[in-house]
């Protein structure tokens, strides 16, 4: 009969643990970009504290060119052309 008894508060937990799972994810999807930024602002937050503004600037500038070629790139597919146009003839 305990054996019994663990099996079903096994299969209980397993069960609450699904539900909670689910719940996280409906959460989790219906205010994605408020979570995202939140966790965004608290790592620049953070970066400020350790680094100062100017280092924090500096890495805010880098991670948007990033954001900005990567967009470009997935959008063009070629990344030769992408550098060609990017580079001034004077370089080439």
């Amino acid at each position: 009969m305990e054996n019994n008894n663990n099996s079903e508060l096994q299969q209980e937990i397993e069960d609450k643990k699904y539900i909670l799972k689910e719940e996280f994810v409906k959460y989790f999807f219906t205010y994605r970009k408020k979570i995202l930024g939140s966790l965004i602002g608290f790592l620049f937050g953070i970066l400020f504290l350790i680094l100062g503004f100017f280092k924090t600037f500096v890495i805010l500038i880098c991670t948007l060119i990033g954001y900005i070629i990567g967009s470009r790139w997935s959008v063009e597919e070629d990344l030769r052309k992408l550098i060609e146009r990017l580079i001034p003839n004077r370089f080439k």
